[in-house]
């Protein structure tokens, strides 16, 4: 690669970045705007699945393939996911970011925006140790009766996911993901755009993994169940805790032996 593409590469995304910084600065720079993006993305990501689930067979072009067809989410248990979600936010999540914004004030925003490559692997590196360190600390909550009982339990009342399960969480469970989320960035010393679009894709895949639609054009769909399980291997999960404990990606549950696909092809297996 050239010199005048590398430049060029290097600053395509800088004039989204001036324009954030020039129209959102004094927004952006508070401490509380992740959390407004994600809540908010949320409440985006969720809502018409919303639609979907409660037009049912009304629409049924997309209800069709729904993966749990007998079982249908309420308005009163979205209405319990969404209260709890905002509980959580006000209770936990709130009071943690002032007393983090009094002893660690806010750093000033980069001028520079991140190159293409750098942004990329930086969101998937994010990605990748976040579903990592889930991982870890599923398998722990579910192979501990009394961390599941206390902790993990909160998340699986419903065996057939919606999209507002997604933030079915009790409070600790809740901030350890959020810290995180909010850390690894840092820790990796990534960008600040690339720690908002971490915590939007994260929310958007954790969405997904709750819809209860095997949809044919979703990603699980696309890429090999080893690469991306997405609501499909979820679903299962609601159905069989003792499956697909990675978040997003499949390889750890496919090296654990984990893995429904690896589980259900067993001898063994359960009908």
């Amino acid at each position: 690669m050239n010199s005048s593409t590398a430049c060029s590469h290097h600053l395509l995304i800088q004039p989204f970045w001036d324009y954030i910084i020039y129209e959102f600065g004094d927004l952006v720079s508070t401490p509380f705007f992740p959390v407004i993006l994600a809540f908010s993305g949320f409440i985006f990501f969720s809502f018409p699945f919303t639609i979907v689930d409660l037009l049912g067979e009304r629409c049924n072009f997309l209800y069709r393939y729904k993966i749990q067809k007998d079982k249908r989410p309420t308005m009163e248990m979205m209405g319990r996911c969404i209260w709890r979600a905002f509980f959580n936010h006000l209770v936990y999540v709130l009071p943690t970011i002032l007393l983090n914004w009094f002893w660690f004030p806010s750093a000033p925003l980069p001028a520079k925006a991140p190159s293409v490559d750098t942004f990329l692997v930086e969101v998937i590196g994010c990605l990748l140790l976040f579903d990592f360190q889930y991982f870890i600390w599923h398998v722990l909550h579910h192979k501990n009766h009394w961390l599941y009982k206390k902790v993990h339990s909160i998340h699986h009342k419903y065996v057939a996911p919606f999209s507002w399960s997604s933030q079915n969480l009790g409070g600790y469970e809740l901030m350890t993901l959020g810290f995180w989320s909010s850390t690894n960035p840092v820790r990796l010393g990534c960008h600040p755009l690339t720690s908002w679009t971490c915590n939007l894709v994260s929310i958007c895949m954790s969405v997904d993994d709750h819809i209860g639609y095997n949809f044919p054009w979703s990603l699980s769909n696309v890429l090999p169940f080893d690469l991306y399980g997405g609501a499909v291997a979820h679903d299962m999960h609601h159905q069989r805790p003792d499956t697909n404990f990675a978040p997003f990606f499949g390889h750890w549950d496919m090296i654990f032996g984990t893995s429904s696909n690896i589980i259900n092809r067993a001898p063994n297996a359960r009908e």
